[in-house]
């Protein structure tokens, strides 16, 4: 496969993470202040501005959301969810392709 054809399928799956990016700042706040309004004990847990605490986001990745029985809150998180992972695999992916585009030019 040709270097500059493997450095371009980095560059989409860096596009997909900006994508991933732009999701994820418009669900998890929108989860977050549902948390702050609504399960004040989960807001406990998260602490005060948790929008990107380590803390935070692994809740969110590991789905912890899931052990409450909100429609309201999983209709939130799981697209913050999914645009978190989404964010991850871009990055993984895009710099795994980087490097082998580079290794290969």
């Amino acid at each position: 496969m040709d270097a500059d054809l493997i450095l371009f399928l980095a560059l989409t799956a860096f596009a997909t993470a900006i994508a991933g990016a732009t999701a994820f700042v418009i669900f998890w706040p929108l989860t977050l202040v549902h948390i702050r309004d609504r399960h004040p004990a989960i807001a406990e847990q998260l602490g005060e501005g948790a929008f990107l605490k380590p803390k935070a986001l692994w809740w969110l990745l590991r789905r912890g959301y899931r052990a409450y029985p909100d429609a309201s809150l999983s209709g939130l998180a799981t697209p913050a969810w999914v645009s978190l992972l989404v964010i991850l695999d871009g990055l993984a992916m895009g710099g795994a392709l980087w490097i082998v585009g580079k290794a290969l030019a």
